[in-house]
């Protein structure tokens, strides 16, 4: 009998410590510290890096190492991470940074060193809003993409 009550106690010690430990291991999963992302822009027109997967909860921040003004436009035609219809003006030498809550892309390009075109992709400016290069390249579009992965 003793022994019987000695074994019934351990298993219900065991399962009280399987759940103290189920629970937390949610709670950490709950609480996860939000990391901070950084996207550049170094002395060229291009954001650095193009292409950056974080989690839902993570913060961004954009710096302009540039000595020229860029913004952070968003191409709503693609984004699923929210920020719909941004149009953040970045000068030299500042930042700023957003949140993402939830899961989902964000598409964004530089409205003054891009823009879209009919299918809603950068284009780098042309004619009527760029420079030239002596070989009469008018450049790569300058854009980035950032995917925002779920929990």
């Amino acid at each position: 009998m003793r022994k019987l009550l000695l074994i019934g106690t351990l298993a219900m010690l065991l399962v009280a410590i399987g759940a103290i430990s189920s629970s937390a291991h949610r709670l950490a999963g709950a609480t996860r510290a939000s990391s901070v992302h950084q996207v550049t822009i170094p002395d060229e027109d291009r954001f650095t890096p193009f292409a950056l997967t974080i989690q839902a909860g993570d913060r961004v921040r954009w710096v302009n190492n540039d000595s020229d003004d860029h913004t952070v436009v968003s191409d709503d035609a693609f984004n699923t991470a929210g920020h719909r219809g941004l149009n953040h003006l970045l000068p030299a030498g500042g930042s700023f940074v957003l949140r993402f809550n939830h899961p989902g892309t964000f598409v964004y390009y530089c409205r003054f060193h891009a823009h879209l075109d009919e299918f809603n992709q950068p284009v780098a400016p042309g004619p009527d809003g760029g420079i030239q290069d002596p070989n009469g390249n008018f450049g790569t579009p300058m854009s980035g993409v950032i995917t925002v992965l779920g929990d």
